[in-house]
């Protein structure tokens, strides 16, 4: 799998962890930085790491912050976009499994290195889940394009 990766400057160490972690499970890395502990904006990551999942650049895409809250917030603003932050292996789980989740966000600060290759390593494993799922993904589509979900069946 193609994986995007992006961080600010407080994810940066997290974001070492996940590249060694991709590598021993045989993913390709394409990393949209940062590359050092200078402050940079995560919304300028964010955003370029979420174009490059929506126009199929790469498969999927980690993004790290320190707190994992703001990035998906950045990164859900790009259409096409479900990204969550996740703190435990079943969030991550979950993210996939019920909302076919294509941005995963992580905590740099507030997360170690352990926890975040496993987090990683059962977000990339999960398939999404389809049936009951995709109808609630059919209603956040909808209100990406405006409508009201209800109706989006």
């Amino acid at each position: 799998m193609r994986v995007g990766l992006g961080c600010d400057h407080r994810g940066f160490a997290a974001k070492e962890w996940i590249v060694a972690a991709l590598s021993q499970l045989g993913h390709e890395c394409v990393d949209f930085g940062t590359n050092d502990r200078h402050p940079v904006d995560y919304p300028d990551i964010a955003y370029v790491a979420a174009r490059a999942v929506v126009e199929a650049r790469v498969d999927r895409a980690i993004l790290v912050c320190g707190t994992g809250t703001g990035m998906p917030i950045a990164a859900n603003k790009v259409r096409g976009i479900r990204a969550t932050f996740c703190h435990d292996e079943l969030s991550g789980y979950v993210a996939r499994q019920h909302i076919s989740a294509n941005v995963l966000c992580l905590s740099g600060d507030h997360t170690d290195e352990a926890l975040i290759c496993r987090i990683v390593e059962v977000w990339l494993n999960t398939e999404a889940g389809g049936g009951r799922h995709e109808r609630r993904i059919r209603k956040i589509s909808a209100i990406e394009e405006g409508r009201d979900p209800r109706g989006a069946e």
